[in-house]
């Protein structure tokens, strides 16, 4: 999955800290940067010398820019017509086209550079209006808004719908996050897609985007934590497709811990009360699973089992607990997924890889 991060020329006086940010995240293997042009709260004085500064430094690390503009730029940008020769030669590499431009005018951006589409509104007619005009979808993809006030994210449902059909047309999909470190003025409030992320951490929401298919995911406010870009980074550079839960270890057997540090794939054929790990058998190797007396108590949703000798030829089966089951001695409970993780159990559907992260 693509990562990025997002800076806005003019609004927070951050000239100065751009090139270390933008270094930091381009060391971390980030390679997108979002901008907007078009920010009612944006200081017009400051905008200038802030994007030139952020273009140059991205154009350095050969960072792939994506601005959001209107028409009106042309001002802003210092230049005469809004083309796409006059764009590039800036080092925007891709234009966020949503305010004021025609499906002519979009498509023939599209047909001499990258330009993306805003996920969140686009709608049927629109698209086939951009292919109808001779728009080049090699050139295309698109991302979701953020939203700055409170409640006004949209549901998970809506943008999984909106992805997933535009994912069937062959055009790449992103959304932004929060970061709970530096928020963006003058709400501070979060730059999520998802209402539901507005609090999450980065980890969390990165992941759980990752899990619904996104294909890049980008932090939506200006100033992050370190923490935050290392989490960022951490998920693009995960196996495409893979859920990742974390969880704390019950078990300290070195050889429990070895076979749940694998990674996973659930079985094509779902059992109703449990997701069951096609390879758990196989990576146990010459170890005998023994039970743990200690830990014998009533299966709970979340719980991560491992089944012991006494069950013969599932020795090493690993399971995650889909809802409270009984007591059973033949297997051990060796690790529990985190409370605020379980909501990406759903996610793990028959065939889908998944693998665990464990926390002190």
């Amino acid at each position: 999955m693509k990562t990025g991060i997002s800076l806005y020329p003019g609004l927070d006086g951050s000239e100065k800290k751009m090139p270390e940010y933008i270094q930091k995240a381009a060391e971390l293997g980030i390679k997108r940067v979002f901008t907007s042009l078009h920010i009612p709260e944006s200081d017009a004085a400051a905008l200038r010398p802030e994007l030139s500064c952020l273009l140059q430094t991205a154009r350095y690390y050969q960072m792939d820019v994506i601005a959001d503009i209107s028409p009106q730029a042309c001002a802003v940008l210092g230049i005469r017509s809004l083309s796409p020769l006059a764009i590039q030669e800036l080092g925007i590499t891709t234009v966020r086209l949503d305010f004021g431009f025609t499906i002519d005018k979009a498509a023939l951006f599209s047909r001499f550079m990258s330009i993306q589409l805003n996920a969140s509104t686009i709608r049927p007619d629109t698209l086939y209006a951009l292919k109808k005009a001779g728009a080049d979808l090699a050139h295309i993809d698109a991302l979701h808004n953020f939203y700055p006030r409170p409640y006004t994210g949209l549901s998970e449902s809506y943008a999984a719908a909106q992805t997933r059909w535009l994912q069937s047309k062959g055009i790449t999909v992103g959304a932004f996050i929060a970061s709970q470190h530096g928020r963006r003025g003058p709400l501070q409030e979060g730059l999520p897609t998802l209402e539901q992320h507005r609090n999450y951490s980065v980890s969390l929401a990165a992941r759980h985007l990752a899990a619904l298919g996104m294909n890049s995911v980008f932090i939506g406010d200006p100033v992050p934590s370190d923490n935050e870009l290392c989490d960022l980074a951490d998920t693009g550079r995960e196996e495409k497709d893979t859920v990742v839960l974390k969880g704390r270890l019950l078990n300290r057997e070195p050889y429990i811990r070895d076979l749940l540090s694998h990674t996973f794939t659930a079985r094509w054929d779902p059992a109703a009360d449990v997701i069951r790990a096609q390879e758990g058998r196989t990576y146990i190797s010459d170890h005998i699973v023994h039970a743990d007396t200690d830990r014998c108590r009533i299966r709970q949703r979340g719980d991560i089992t491992v089944d012991t000798a006494a069950f013969l030829r599932y020795m090493g089966e690993v399971q995650i607990v889909l809802r409270d089951l009984p007591a059973e001695r033949r297997t051990c409970i060796a690790a529990q997924i985190l409370p605020e993780e379980e909501f990406l159990l759903p996610y793990i559907t028959p065939g889908r890889k998944f693998r665990f992260e464990w926390i002190r």
